[in-house]
């Protein structure tokens, strides 16, 4: 099922009702506080894997766990997992090189390796079966585990997961530069340029790529990223980890066969939503119909005026559209 929240041209609000039926709960949420600072952090072990992650308490009946995407971090979710908090525990990972999760020296960074440490972690947690919530890189990696350890999840979200798309389009990108460091071999020197960046300007890089409307973000939430990127440069894995990550994310966009995640996503039994924003410049909402229609159980909500990090642009309405989905499981009616 696909639906569009419709776009008439002011700024949408995350309430803004449905054209027909988009799985969208009427259940009230919390408030959005826009000041909320990022949950407190630490590394926890489960599993054998350790992993920098934010708990957000919440209801103890269902775990929601969160998967930042590549060049992201546990910091993604602030605002869903404070919405969500009174319907899950939230916990949202530092994937292995990233946030403040430091990778083990033979790591290799590739998607299957990201969802085999966390696979091992949400199965170490002894919490059942959890609602699994994964964006970009960290959707794709949500797929996986959903995929191959069906057991450990109770549902699927992928927001602009990073399925395969090897018709790119570089003039929707807002630097240059970003459009050539995905690229392998020759985005080698574009990757070292942006490395020579200060903490501010890759910040506002970042927003300028993932925002459909950079100058929404909130100063605030800027001041945060880049007191991050700053904590980073002194981490001698960090740079690995963004350029083996990005080399894996195009391993497996030209693996073919049953290597192809258009392949396994078929494979996922569990009750799935897909959100894509309309301006997302990283992912090309044009995956995001097949996305959908390729899952067993898949739904699709797309967003107008929304970039690629729709839980952190348009928190309020993923944040509807998930416990839609939640709810409708706990019912047996999705």
């Amino acid at each position: 099922m696909t639906d569009t929240i419709p776009d008439t041209g002011a700024p949408a609000p995350d309430t803004r009702a449905p054209v027909t039926h988009v799985p969208l709960s009427d259940t009230p949420l919390p408030e959005l506080d826009p000041a909320l600072p990022p949950w407190p952090g630490a590394v926890e072990t489960a599993g054998g894997v350790s992993l920098h992650v934010r708990r957000t308490p919440g209801a103890d009946d269902a775990t929601a766990v969160y998967v930042h995407g590549l060049g992201g971090s546990s910091t993604n979710w602030t605002d869903l997992a404070a919405l969500l908090a009174p319907f899950a525990n939230g916990i949202s990972v530092d994937l292995p090189g990233f946030g403040m999760s430091e990778p083990l020296p033979d790591f290799d960074f590739s998607l299957d390796a990201h969802a085999g440490q966390l696979a091992a972690f949400v199965e170490g947690l002894g919490e059942g079966p959890v609602h699994l919530v994964g964006n970009s890189m960290g959707g794709a990696i949500a797929l996986l585990i959903a995929a191959r350890r069906p057991e450990l999840v109770r549902s699927l979200t992928v927001i602009s997961p990073a399925m395969p798309d090897r018709r790119p389009d570089p003039r929707r990108l807002s630097d240059p530069l970003m459009a050539l460091a995905y690229l392998p071999l020759i985005g080698r020197r574009a990757r070292r340029k942006l490395a020579s960046y200060g903490p501010r300007e890759r910040a506002e890089q970042v927003i300028k790529l993932c925002f459909a409307d950079p100058g929404a973000f909130p100063e605030h939430r800027l001041e945060e990223l880049t007191e991050e990127h700053s904590a980073r440069i002194g981490m001698r894995w960090a740079n690995k980890a963004m350029a083996e990550s990005t080399m894996g994310i195009f391993r497996t966009w030209f693996a073919r066969g049953a290597a192809s995640l258009w392949a396994i996503a078929p494979k996922v039994s569990a009750p799935s939503l897909v959100v894509w924003g309309t301006e997302d410049r990283v992912i090309s909402v044009r995956r995001a119909g097949r996305t959908a229609k390729v899952l067993q159980k898949g739904r699709l909500l797309v967003l107008p005026r929304t970039g690629h990090v729709a839980q952190m642009e348009r928190p309020v309405a993923v944040a509807k559209a998930v416990l839609g989905m939640w709810e409708r499981v706990a019912a047996n009616a999705w």
